[in-house]
């Protein structure tokens, strides 16, 4: 019997609202439906701190740069994938502000789309269970 991968993943996120509206990313799995969104953000690459993951992966998955991070959650989660992987997900999350740049789409990657949201429309999204808790804790 194949021994199941294990391995921990620390991953950076931000929460953006600017001109009253908050910028959300789309999984590009289809299988997904209703589509999935979640933060923009990801993995903390090898040497990278969290902010400047942020900074890179704001820019990768939606076109926008963003600045003046500030801590505002952590957590971490296990889960089991579909290919029997055990994954043990962190989280660093942050609020950021806007600095510039146009909105677009990742080409190739686990996002396909960023939108902007009203508030209200993005607590109606099919949203990651972290994303839905930490938009609650900051939108309110």
């Amino acid at each position: 019997m194949r021994k199941r991968r294990e391995y921990s993943s620390a991953r950076a996120y931000g929460v953006l609202i600017h001109n009253d509206e908050v910028l959300l990313v789309q999984s590009s799995n289809p299988r997904y439906n209703p589509p999935l969104w979640w933060l923009p953000g990801g993995g903390i690459d090898f040497g990278e701190t969290p902010t400047e993951a942020l900074v890179r992966e704001f820019d990768e998955e939606t076109g926008i740069a963003v600045h003046k991070p500030v801590l505002v959650h952590a957590d971490a989660d296990v889960r089991t994938r579909p290919n029997g992987e055990r994954v043990h997900t962190v989280r660093i999350i942050y609020t950021c502000e806007y600095f510039g740049g146009d909105l677009r789409h990742e080409a190739e990657g686990t996002t396909a789309r960023a939108q902007w949201f009203s508030k209200d429309n993005a607590m109606k999204l099919n949203l990651a269970e972290y994303a839905r808790d930490v938009l609650a804790m900051v939108m309110n």
